[in-house]
């Protein structure tokens, strides 16, 4: 980590530089993520889309994302955060493009279901300011960076109806996503050329094997797999959506052939898993190299109900404000972007208040705190005025976002240098529930579907009683054999 002291986010240099490019990289990865959102309106009646198909690009919006962030969070272990990030950048440019430049609802719906790889970034910048600031401010860090970053979905909602307003015609909307692609691409050379895996002189930890998350006791081993199995399982979710029992964008036929190719995907990763961490059925790993998989679990279950339920109500909410308080799509994207907005500093808060006050107490008060939010926000109907409507929106968003910050705060005390895989994995949950969300919105009403989070939040309450507060330091050992202690505390 960096030597270089205090955290004063008006210097750029050292941590902080390398802090403010990377928040500045995830920012841009939410704004072509998510650029679509605030001008579906134009993009349905551009390309002739009814409502089912329009809420199945929501859907395959995040769902690659799942995948994506757990083999990127691999790459990321690998070959270091700054070539990541910056190849991440460059090909989601291409996606991006192809949507613009999308003529009907099947290319539309290919590049959308492409771009959720840009999604994978947020797990590349965790393990990156892992690398760079101490355990005592890194949920601080980590907080500035994810929420700053996901500001740019709210960035997207408030600037790009008017960017398309700007560029006029029917086609204004495909100029204003065009855009954002460029950006992407540019961004990613000044990424490549400004960024540093690490702080000068200190060691770059890799994982001891390639293919798959190391565990460290046969237990967890089987518990990694049974968490695995909701990830393909919302893959799945997608591919009866796509069915004919859902939008009909493919047959039958081809949706028995995903599930099968899912299934075969999952033994064979479950196989990969057994060759990375075989040893562990033949002797214990020793006491000071271990960590406790159920952490993981339920920093997963956690991430399902924050982020999954952000990534979901960010992109609706903008046609939940238009269709309930009839206002037009530039108010109702401006009046929504008051959910993330919230993510300047809230994510930020949680992962300061998560460094003062302890990783689990703050991770308790802030998932009941997001229980009660969604619970209000069910009952919001068009008899509210629409201010309070707002203010419900962004109260709620203060403890999506804090628990978010919180959850990542915690994410990098785990294990050094398996950071990527494990923040790719509680990521790719936050997608998991996204998608699980998002489908249940396609079958009932707004007011359920607030409701449902609601519930899951609840659920995420109960499984935090079962995780421990880091405590101590954590072992790594560099490639001359020694160990390093990092402290967790």
């Amino acid at each position: 980590m960096s030597n270089e002291k205090g955290f004063n986010l008006l210097s750029f240099s050292g941590k902080m530089k390398t802090l403010h490019l990377t928040w500045v990289a995830f920012f841009i990865t939410f704004v072509v993520w998510f650029n679509h959102a605030p001008m579906l309106a134009a993009i349905a009646d551009s390309l002739g889309l009814d409502k089912s198909q329009v809420k199945t690009l929501l859907i395959l919006n995040v769902a690659l994302t799942i995948p994506a962030r757990i083999l990127i969070g691999m790459f990321t272990d690998k070959f270091g955060p700054r070539i990541a990030y910056s190849a991440l950048l460059a090909i989601s440019s291409i996606p991006c493009f192809m949507f613009a430049m999308a003529d009907d609802f099947t290319q539309a719906a290919i590049a959308r279901f492409m771009l959720g790889f840009v999604g994978a970034g947020f797990v590349i910048g965790i393990r990156m300011v892992s690398e760079w600031f101490p355990a005592n401010e890194l949920g601080t860090a980590e907080g500035i960076y994810g929420g700053w970053g996901n500001f740019g979905s709210a960035a997207a909602a408030m600037i790009l109806p008017s960017l398309a307003l700007i560029f006029g015609g029917p086609d204004g909307w495909r100029y204003a996503i065009g855009v954002t692609g460029a950006i992407c691409l540019a961004y990613s050379a000044v990424y490549y050329f400004s960024a540093s895996n690490t702080p000068k002189g200190s060691t770059y930890f890799k994982p001891k094997k390639s293919g798959g998350l190391e565990v460290t006791s046969k237990g967890d081993f089987y518990f990694m797999l049974l968490m695995k199995i909701p990830m393909y399982a919302a893959l799945a979710l997608l591919a009866w959506k796509l069915s004919p029992s859902g939008v009909k964008l493919v047959s039958e036929n081809a949706a028995l052939a995903i599930y099968a190719i899912l299934a075969a995907i999952f033994v064979y990763d479950s196989y990969s898993s057994y060759r990375v961490n075989h040893e562990v059925f033949k002797a214990p790993v020793p006491e000071m190299h271990r960590y406790k998989f159920k952490q993981v679990a339920v920093l997963n279950v956690l991430y399902f109900a924050t982020f999954g339920s952000e990534l979901a109500v960010v992109s609706m909410l903008p046609l939940f404000f238009s269709e309930t308080f009839a206002l037009d799509p530039v108010k109702a994207g401006l009046v929504a972007s008051a959910y993330a907005f919230m993510n300047l500093m809230s994510r930020p808060g949680g992962g300061w208040i998560s460094d003062r006050f302890g990783r689990k107490k703050t991770l308790l008060i802030l998932t009941a705190g997001l229980a009660a939010g969604y619970a209000l926000m069910a009952m919001t109907n068009s008899t509210w005025p629409v201010w309070l409507a707002v203010v419900v929106a962004m109260a709620c968003s203060f403890f999506v976002q804090a628990g978010e910050g919180a959850v990542f705060a915690v994410v990098p005390l785990i294990k050094r240098r398996l950071t990527g895989q494990i923040a790719g994995m509680t990521g790719a949950y936050g997608n998991v529930g996204a998608v699980v969300y998002l489908t249940v919105l396609s079958f009932v009403s707004y007011e359920i579907f607030f409701g449902v989070i609601a519930l899951t939040a609840v659920v995420g309450f109960l499984t935090l009683l079962f995780m421990e507060e880091p405590q101590g330091h954590m072992a790594e050992v560099r490639e001359d054999g020694s160990v390093e202690l990092i402290s967790v505390t």
